[in-house]
């Protein structure tokens, strides 16, 4: 990139990671946040010497910018945002940004579930293979980051389509969707197609020496890839036996033409579990992996925390924290896991979610609903008859104290949310530590 002057919008991880790498690149840097910066990012722009603001941003500042990077969580409806769009100014991702200074191979995976704990699954497979490789992007240290003063060979990048806006360039040599679902629809005028074209950008730039792994199974993605001219040699992923896919499930095996893989051994459980392996084994075998260093490495695999996570058992009762579920679809999925009877703590901030998907489940293993925080009427109605009972808490202790009342031995309290955090808690990891400090209290 040739650009001279750069400016930042927000001092999160992505906004930081950019300017550090922006400074090393030599460009003029400029960073801005509409809110106080955290005192850890705060140190490091001090330290870097990279000029800043905060609680407000000089919009001419930007106008006077080459190019604007836009931190992945600032919407389009903000108002700097509409500003700089009426004036053509050229914004583009962190991701687009730190791709623009890196030959590395980059494997790069998106789905609206299953992206991080594929995403940690490949890293893991291609650590303990010994390649030398980083892990990035929405978990870790910024992509632009590690970029600039930790380069490697190899990335391996969790993309939430926030990520994917604002792209140019980008190309990851292998790219996997996991699937798509009703999530952040908000961020997307409520229209699922326009949520789903982000997710396809991750193949946008991809040519024919490129693969693009993509779930068989997943309606969605069935449905829009049609509208997408994809370059990239095809590899799909399946639970059933069928022509399309290259690794299928078949009683606790992931059978490919030339191997088996024992699902069953692995310390993560659930069929949607199953799908994210077989998506991570097809990374990691484009990737150059023999199906040895696979099947040798694959038990070893830790549950992702805040996703399905036993945290204790407390007088018989399991407490299993799915703080991550922050959509219908991955509370379907911890939900569909669950052998024992289920006091569900579910409730936040709700992204346009349809909750009929779960009233089955709900109804068949759902003992009591606990509806954390002050947005109850939408999970209330529709709740409503279909569990036996219904509780508010106004806080997780209210909410552990709420389960510890009505569990018996034998039962699980299932932390799975199925919305936003933004209401009662910092974000998804908040939550869970509260969770899990609240269950380790009660014993």
């Amino acid at each position: 990139m040739c650009m001279s002057k750069i400016a930042i919008l927000g001092a999160g991880e992505s906004g930081v990671g950019t300017a550090i790498l922006a400074k090393d690149k030599g460009f003029e840097v400029w960073l801005s946040d509409a809110k106080e910066i955290a005192p850890k990012y705060k140190s490091i722009l001090e330290a870097e010497n990279i000029p800043f603001e905060e609680n407000g941003h000089t919009v001419e500042k930007f106008f006077e910018a080459d190019i604007i990077m836009k931190s992945p969580g600032i919407p389009e409806k903000a108002d700097i945002v509409k500003e700089l769009r009426k004036k053509n100014k050229k914004i583009i991702s962190e991701i687009e940004f730190a791709y623009g200074f890196t030959n590395a191979k980059i494997i790069a995976v998106t789905g609206s579930n299953g992206k991080t704990t594929t995403t940690s699954l490949i890293f893991h497979l291609m650590e303990k293979a010994g390649v030398e490789v980083g892990l990035g992007g929405n978990i870790g240290k910024s992509f632009a980051w590690q970029v600039a003063r930790n380069p490697k060979p190899v990335y391996v990048l969790e993309l939430s389509s926030f990520q994917l806006d604002d792209l140019e360039t980008f190309r990851p040599d292998i790219a996997v969707l996991t699937n798509i679902t009703e999530d952040h629809l908000d961020r997307y005028d409520y229209q699922l197609k326009k949520y789903a074209a982000s997710k396809f950008n991750i193949c946008r730039y991809q040519t024919a020496n490129d693969i693009f792994i993509y779930n068989a199974d997943d309606s969605v993605t069935n449905q829009e890839m049609p509208e997408y001219r994809i370059s990239a040699q095809k590899q799909a992923f399946s639970m059933n036996e069928n022509k399309s896919s290259l690794i299928y499930e078949e009683s606790g095996l992931l059978k490919m033409m030339d191997a088996d893989f024992d699902y069953s051994s692995m310390q993560i459980v659930g069929k949607h579990n199953a799908a994210n392996t077989m998506a991570a084994i097809l990374a990691v075998r484009a990737a150059g992996l023999t199906s040895a260093q696979i099947r040798e490495h694959l038990p070893s695999f830790e549950p992702i925390e805040h996703r399905i996570e036993k945290v204790a058992t407390v007088k018989g009762v399991l407490y299993i924290n799915d703080s991550k579920a922050t959509n219908v679809d991955s509370a379907w999925y911890a939900l569909e896991c669950m052998s024992q009877p289920v006091i569900w703590i579910a409730g936040g901030v709700d992204k346009g979610n349809d909750y009929a998907s779960l009233i089955p489940l709900a109804e068949e293993k759902v003992k009591a609903l606990i509806i954390l925080g002050p947005y109850t009427e939408k999970l209330q109605a529709s709740f409503e008859g279909k569990v036996p009972r219904i509780l508010m808490a106004s806080g997780m202790k209210e909410a552990i104290e709420m389960a510890g009342a009505v569990s018996e031995s034998g039962d699980c309290v299932l932390l799975s949310p199925c919305c936003a955090s933004f209401d009662l808690f910092k974000n998804y990891e908040d939550r869970g530590k509260q969770f899990k400090e609240n269950v380790m209290n009660l014993r």
